[in-house]
């Protein structure tokens, strides 16, 4: 295979299936969805060639019905994770020396595993796990994830054929090498396909990856692990560990040989994380590469000219799938007073006609939120609100967690922009409205703008240009993804690259190129195929 030059496959974004009533993909996760619900598994992590339990375990259960068992997870002691950077770094000694070719063939086919055999399978696990409905399901664990696959080797690809400048006598080659030792993944527990892209992305441009997934994703993250050692992906380039945060992340950053953070989660995590690295610079051989995506208090702001039925149906859908557990929900909203009070009757008559309750009904628009500490924050925030003089519960606000952690969409009016709820991350079915005096357009983009420390994702609804021009200058670094009359959620591989700045994290741009190159140390190779032999410059000659 040396004397080739090989082209990848063109990368396409996988369709989504529709899942419609009598339909062969619904019988089947349905089928895998009973199955995995009425098996209990025993989860254990995987480090270089073994799987590995330690007898300190935890249970997992469904969000929207935490009484059922799923199964327990074992947790690492920081024995195993010295193993697991240990293996990581033996693995390093071949894998990055692979060809480049050999290691997208591996993630090529993990995608189309993924596409295929293993589609209802993980699908039906992050139904369960993480309470998705079936389309926020199939849009994330299958779709997403396979994207990610492709749409990377496509991007590696890329990367290696940018090549400098050369003339007659000199050759020039730039060497995209991985990283000097190992990278640390952390996913979180919301999306299968970023739980799966982080490490894999970084595996794929040869570097060795200790990865760990939330603890309210290990369910799923175990199928992941599962599609990449069929896919022939070596034992040791890629490690799961579960279990104490802290302490897993210590063990790491002590090691002389971290390269790498890519981490998706909480900003006051990521920003603790940072400050270790730093604190711990002098250790490494080289500068860490650091790769961040956290939080967002992600907006929608309206111009009078924007039409009221296309805001109301960007609030439900942006604030609402998930129960707004996406970096990017829309979770503030600014309208205009001149339409402000028909984009709420929308929004409250769509909300009437949805349905709260286990993913395994298809009826069901929204199920429960992850857990119990989210369902109380949540709670909590929304009894206060029922006691404040500065805003008040429109729709919903009501909840239980007798069988799963259900809370109904609630909208919130207020006539305080800053008030907690327009500025405070919650990452739940929560969502605030300001309405503005029309008169004030300039001003609330430029309030829009200095209200949050996040500055991930936002949506300006307007027919009128000039105005649409005025909110893209005034709010040019509120959102590092900004979408004209469209819902400020739902990014697509290889469509709309995805990251914010601020304190929404580094903008390196997941989906995309930007963020493969942090993966790599280019070394530049110069050859001169007519050397100098004469020190003497021409301007030295009498």
């Amino acid at each position: 295979m040396a004397n080739i030059i090989p082209k990848v496959p063109i990368a396409k974004n996988e369709p989504i299936l529709s899942y419609s009533s009598g339909s062969k993909e619904k019988k089947e996760v349905l089928e895998q969805y009973k199955a995995l619900f009425e098996n209990p598994v025993e989860i254990k992590m995987r480090i270089g060639d073994k799987d590995v339990k330690t007898g300190d375990t935890s249970p997992m259960c469904p969000p929207h019905d935490h009484q059922h068992k799923l199964g327990f997870y074992h947790k690492a002691n920081k024995k195993n994770i010295e193993t697991a950077i240990d293996c990581a770094l033996e693995a390093k000694k071949k894998w990055s020396k692979m060809p480049w070719e050999s290691r997208a063939a591996i993630f090529l086919k993990a995608a189309n595993l993924v596409a295929g055999p293993y589609r209802s399978k993980i699908n039906a696990a992050t139904m369960i796990a993480q309470s998705k409905t079936i389309y926020q399901a199939e849009i994330d664990a299958a779709c997403e994830f396979i994207d990610f696959l492709r749409f990377n080797v496509q991007f590696m690809s890329d990367i290696y054929e940018k090549q400098p400048d050369n003339t007659p006598e000199i050759w020039n080659r730039l060497e995209y090498r991985p990283l000097e030792g190992f990278v640390y993944a952390i996913s979180p527990f919301n999306f299968t396909a970023i739980a799966g892209n982080l490490p894999a992305s970084a595996a794929l441009m040869g570097n060795v990856v200790v990865w760990k997934p939330s603890d309210y994703q290990i369910y799923s993250a175990k199928i992941l692990m599962d599609v990449f050692r069929e896919s022939g992906l070596p034992d040791g380039v890629i490690n799961m560990v579960f279990g104490e945060a802290e302490m897993i992340t210590d063990t790491i950053l002590e090691s002389k040989d971290f390269s790498g953070l890519h981490f998706t989660g909480s900003t006051h995590v990521f920003r603790d994380i940072w400050r270790k690295i730093g604190n711990n610079i002098n250790r490494y051989r080289s500068y860490p590469k650091i790769v961040g995506e956290t939080g967002g208090k992600d907006f929608v702001v309206a111009h009078p000219s924007a039409d009221p039925k296309e805001v109301a149906t960007a609030v439900v859908r942006g604030a609402f799938e998930f129960q707004g557990q996406k970096c990017s929900a829309a979770s503030r909203i600014y309208l205009p007073k001149s339409i402000g009070d028909e984009v709420i009757r929308y929004i409250k008559s769509d909300l009437k006609t949805i349905s709260m309750g286990s993913p395994e009904n298809f009826k069901n628009f929204i199920t429960a939120v992850i857990h119990k500490e989210a369902f109380d924050r949540i709670v909590e925030t929304i009894n206060r609100i029922k006691e404040s003089q500065n805003a008040k519960i429109v729709f919903g606000g009501n909840y239980n967690d007798k069988e799963g952690f259900f809370i109904e969409p609630t909208v919130v009016l207020t006539e305080d922009p800053q008030y907690e709820t327009m500025s405070r991350e919650l990452f739940g079915p929560l969502v605030t409205i300001y309405c503005f005096e029309d008169k004030n357009w300039i001003q609330t983009l430029k309030l829009i703008d200095q209200t949050s420390e996040y500055a991930l994702t936002g949506a300006i609804f307007s027919k009128d240009r000039y105005a649409l021009e005025e909110a893209l200058s005034l709010l040019e670094n509120s959102a590092g993804n900004i979408y004209i009359n469209d819902k400020p959620t739902g990014a697509i591989v290889g469509q709309q690259p995805f990251g914010g700045a601020r304190g929404s994290g580094t903008n390196d741009k997941a989906g995309s190129i930007f963020n493969l190159i942090k993966w790599v140390s280019p070394r530049l190779i110069k050859e001169s195929f007519l050397p100098v032999s004469n020190y003497r410059y021409p301007f030295l000659e009498e």
